[in-house]
């Protein structure tokens, strides 16, 4: 098809927002698919889980077929990007693929941080942004509030706002006609070295890894050698196509197309998200701008609730990582855990799916350690190491200092709430950086703050105290110093190296206070007393007990003198005395579940 009449958007939004029920609504007006069959919603997420939540984790591209109103035929290829903060990596990939975006804005909800968080990425990718008004069908609907702040908060015009109803299938029309007038064609030559832009890839059981791509210049054919160019692997193609609610094959992809690549690649870790492809022969000299690698900010370990389940684990794990590049996992031990791994996620969103798709899809029960991030130790020797385990902190001797990553967070929020949400932030050693009135009712505050303290219960708290209210976004700006410990739990005077935590030093006593009275709860009494301490070097910050069971030895003494009562008591003593130093605590899982599930004290 001529390139005039291809248009390349994507869909981003703030967290559930409508973007996969518009999707659906696409792909039912372009006859892709019969709503009477249709018994499955959000039909692009492919994920249980994504269904159950109502969130995209995975980014899905559909080429739709569309007859505009002049009469002519147009290729329409979406992105659905996901919505949350761990995947932006995602949404800033399908937004390089495309050349417009549909901002879409809640019309119960209006603007919220992520909503500006997207379009300020699409705004700096020259990208045609439409303004999108959903659920107007609501009774809670206020279009009026949500144009305003079109104007206000975003600088765009609110006259260009479409009103949909992704639900009801209202406005789907005009949007289409609006994507055709508005979003401009993709600019390429067809003739020129190759350059395509790998934005995802999933696995497939039978064909390997598909290869998802924007193609920018050039022609892609069936048999050509192709490169990574970051990667520098050399594959010849196998397979291309476009997509549809399945795989499409095609002859060629040519400048502008979006589509796929089978080329024998064995696993998505051969993939980079970013890279650029080329042929080997005649292909271009340098690769597409924007590439950025993906990292893991968040680390836990897993370990199986069974040792007996270890080798399932690592099944599970390598079935995991063939369709998600971006969770890392490598070999880690405990003593009170026994084998295990230290895994890499993109926050706590991703390790809460990582854990549940783990718990579906291999039926193992698992424990993942408290989640830590990666901070970087200066020696006194001059060197540099970046710890994210517990167990690997060096000797605080020999630290010179330590250093911690901090982000951006930005909060919109209803005025009514700045107060107590000021006073979380700073509970959690947030700096204010900014406070802007957006309009009469709603406020946006941006923070620095430590990423380590966002990782507990932040975000469950924040909504708590706006009542649902408050939006949130973040950055990670870099490190910066921090006062850092590592803090120790002790069962009856041992170590229990799965509850170690690295832990900033003024908060270190409250949170192992808490520890310890979680524990106190979950271990059961024994014959003998049960200390349980945190510690920091060979410092006891906080202690609980668990009081003996005790057996009445004097019950048998019905009278005499007090001495006889006495010497059953001291036999008693002496008998718990050896029962303790020989004596070893079962500790149960629930009792790790308890305190690493959570991760955090009950006072804050």
């Amino acid at each position: 098809m001529d390139i005039t009449n291809v248009r390349n958007f994507c869909i981003i939004a703030h967290i559930d927002h409508g973007k996969s029920t518009l999707a659906d609504r696409f792909i039912e007006k372009a006859r892709l698919l019969n709503p009477r069959s249709t018994v499955q919603t959000q039909v692009l997420d492919n994920m249980d889980i994504e269904r159950e939540r109502g969130i995209t984790i995975k980014s899905q591209a559909v080429t739709i077929p569309y007859k505009a109103s002049d009469g002519k035929e147009y290729i329409l290829n979406l992105v659905d990007t996901p919505g949350h903060v761990d995947f932006s990596a995602e949404v800033s990939r399908s937004i390089a693929s495309s050349e417009g975006a549909l901002l879409l804005i809640d019309a119960t909800q209006g603007v919220q941080a992520q909503t500006l968080a997207n379009m300020y990425m699409a705004f700096d990718a020259g990208l045609e942004i439409i303004p999108v008004i959903n659920k107007i069908d609501l009774a809670s609907a206020d279009v009026e509030s949500v144009k305003h702040q079109i104007d206000n908060d975003l600088g765009l015009s609110s006259e260009d706002a479409l009103l949909v109803s992704a639900k009801t299938g209202v406005g789907i029309e005009d949007l289409f006609e609006a994507i055709v007038k508005r979003v401009p064609h993709p600019n390429g030559d067809n003739k020129a070295p190759l350059k395509a832009l790998i934005y995802d890839s999933h696995y497939d059981p039978y064909k390997g890894v598909i290869v998802h791509i924007r193609v920018f210049d050039g022609t892609l054919k069936t048999g050509d050698e192709i490169r990574f160019m970051h990667s520098d692997g050399v594959y010849k193609v196998e397979e291309i196509g476009i997509f549809q609610l399945g795989l499409v094959k095609k002859d060629r992809l040519e400048a502008g197309d979006v589509g796929y690549i089978i080329a024998g690649v064995k696993t998505v870790s051969d993939v980079t998200v970013g890279d650029t492809v080329t042929t080997v022969i005649g292909g271009a000299p340098e690769p597409l701008k924007g590439f950025k690698e993906i990292k893991s900010v968040v680390f836990s370990s897993i370990y199986p609730v069974d040792a007996n389940d270890y080798e399932e684990l690592v099944s599970a794990l390598e079935r995991l990582k063939l369709n998600d590049a971006s969770f890392t996992y490598e070999k880690d031990s405990s003593i009170a855990l026994g084998f295990g791994f230290r895994c890499g996620f993109l926050g706590l969103l991703h390790l809460e799916v990582i854990e549940e798709r783990l718990e579906r899809e291999s039926s193992i029960g698992v424990v993942f350690t408290s989640p830590s991030v990666k901070y970087i130790i200066h020696l006194k020797n001059g060197e540099t190491e970046y710890i994210d385990n517990p167990l690997e902190y060096p000797d605080p001797m020999k630290i010179e200092s330590a250093e911690e990553p901090y982000i951006k967070a930005t909060i919109i929020t209803p005025a009514e709430y700045i107060g107590s949400l000021l006073t979380l932030c700073m509970e959690k050693r947030g700096v204010q950086t900014g406070l802007t009135y957006l309009d009469t009712k709603r406020v946006e505050m941006t923070f620095e703050m430590p990423l380590a303290e966002v990782l507990f219960e932040f975000y469950d708290r924040l909504k708590s105290l706006s009542r649902g209210y408050a939006s949130f976004d973040y950055d990670i700006i870099g490190y910066k110093p921090t006062s850092l410990v590592r803090m120790d739990i002790l069962v009856n005077g041992e170590i229990v190296d799965a509850l170690s935590s690295l832990v900033y030093s003024k908060g270190a006593e409250v949170r192992g206070r808490a520890i310890c009275e979680r524990l106190k709860d979950e271990i059961p009494r024994h014959q003998f007393k049960i200390p349980i301490q945190a510690a920091i070097g060979g410092t006891v910050i906080a202690r609980e007990t668990i009081n003996a069971f005790r057996k009445d030895v004097t019950a048998k003494c019905y009278g005499g003198d007090i001495s006889r009562k006495r010497k059953l008591l001291e036999k008693q003593k002496e008998g718990k005395k050896r029962m303790k130093m020989v004596g070893n605590v079962e500790i149960p899982q629930k009792a790790f579940l308890s305190v690493l599930k959570t991760g955090e004290d009950k006072n804050d």
